[in-house]
């Protein structure tokens, strides 16, 4: 069987069903995702069929696969344009195609590739530090139940109704980067959601293609109990995309919806989504958040729900400790909220990387300050730690951890794997 003419069980993403929530991309260990504006997708030479992004996937849009004679698997280009699933082809198709069926060569063959893909990767990347491989895919013991896919992503009548309650900015008037927290209301239709999930707002209209436009992923910044206590309502961290990544104009199609309601406005949502990222329920648990940017939604949800049990006296004494990055003390949502929280209550580092006649600081650089704190943080088992941001920041946190655990004379690797493994270490970055 020559190679050209084996077949390949190629791994492909819904793109109708996907709401482009970065979760795949940042938990594949071998790199194998990528995206642009429209799509994500699936590197066919690169992935190794190891499974670790199907599960955390909330939409189920990454189990998806074609089989495909390998010398003619769908490209990155022709993935990119997809808006629907191609049909799968059947015998005789993939015979014409020039692939040779068989199960057993089929099997045979994916496994080589697979094994002959993982060895490739690791060969490249061996001395490279891979962030992602620490980041876990489960919640804490004791997260609550979480609620997913009430409202699916594919169907218009399957979408939610919510009316826009409130829309105050949340950083400084006049300033260039403009944030909003948005406040949702569902009336009587049930959304129940957890600290840490998200929903998917469809923005009406279409895109270029002249397709509906696809659902925009925000966190939810309210806890559990709603925006408002005893409300079936909850909030949202929205900042307006104004330019892409490169610094280019160009105007967020959900960003500046979201940004431009009015209260009374109605919106669509799906959702919620995610079954990991979720905070301990045991109240001596210490929760280390480390953030960037509208990456504070979450944290917010969570820091609230906390300040509730407080209040309500069902806070027990676990450690609360923030790390909050942005450019400059203006660019940082809810700065004047975060800095009239009692002290006793959460120890706050900011982290400005802009602020004028200072030296750059990020929220590594605030993370390894407090090495000592941290590395006692580390040793504890009840100690949960989220990370929310820019993707960039990723890997120079997970490193920050590592450094102030091996400097702290532990071992990093039994550490890192036991976060994982018990859920305890979270990553969630875009």
């Amino acid at each position: 069987m020559s190679t050209e003419s084996t077949l390949i069980k190629q791994h492909v993403i819904d793109p109708e069903i996907c709401i482009r929530c970065n979760t795949c991309e940042a938990i594949c260990p071998v790199g194998a995702i990528t995206h642009d504006s429209l799509n994500y997708v699936v590197k066919a030479d690169i992935c190794n069929s190891c499974m670790d992004c199907i599960s955390p996937c909330p939409t189920g849009s990454i189990d998806n696969w074609r089989m495909m004679p390998k010398a003619k698997a769908y490209s990155i280009e022709e993935q990119l344009k997809w808006d629907e699933l191609p049909a799968e082809l059947n015998d005789a198709e993939l015979a014409a195609a020039g692939g040779e069926s068989g199960d057993a060569a089929t099997t045979q063959d994916s496994s080589a590739d697979a094994a002959s893909a993982a060895s490739v990767v690791s060969t490249a990347t061996a001395s490279a530090f891979n962030s992602a491989q620490f980041g876990a895919t489960i919640p804490p013991w004791s997260a609550a139940h979480a609620y997913t896919n009430l409202y699916g992503p594919k169907a218009a009548e399957k979408t939610i109704t919510a009316t826009v309650t409130g829309n105050l900015r949340v950083t400084e008037v006049g300033k260039e980067y403009d944030t909003h927290h948005i406040v949702l209301d569902f009336g009587n239709l049930p959304f129940p959601v957890l600290e840490g999930q998200s929903i998917g707002i469809l923005p009406p209209g279409e895109d270029a293609k002249g397709k509906p436009h696809h659902a925009r992923q925000y966190s939810i910044a309210s806890p559990r109990n709603g925006e408002r206590p005893g409300h079936n309502n909850l909030s949202l961290t929205i900042k307006r995309v104004l330019e892409d990544h490169d610094g280019q104009p160009v105007r967020g199609v959900g960003s500046n919806y979201m940004c431009d309601l009015n209260v009374g406005d109605k919106v669509q949502v799906i959702g919620p989504f995610g079954a990991s990222f979720l905070m301990p329920n045991h109240p001596k648990s210490n929760i280390v958040m480390i953030c960037t940017g509208t990456g504070s939604a979450p944290m917010r949800a969570m820091t609230e729900w906390r300040r509730r049990l407080r209040a309500s006296g069902k806070f027990e004494g676990g450690k609360l400790m923030l790390f909050f990055g942005a450019r400059t003390p203006a660019e940082l949502p809810y700065f004047g909220p975060l800095n009239n929280l009692p002290k006793d209550f959460i120890d706050t580092e900011f982290a400005f990387s802009r602020e004028e006649g200072k030296t750059k600081r990020y929220v590594q650089d605030a993370l390894r300050d407090r090495a000592a704190d941290v590395a006692a943080l580390l040793k504890d088992g009840n100690t949960c730690f989220y990370v929310c941001g820019l993707k960039s920041m990723e890997e120079g946190v997970v490193m920050a951890l590592r450094d102030i655990a091996q400097n702290a004379g532990l071992d990093w690797d039994a550490i890192g794997g036991t976060l994982k493994k018990e859920g305890r270490l979270h990553l969630e970055t875009y």
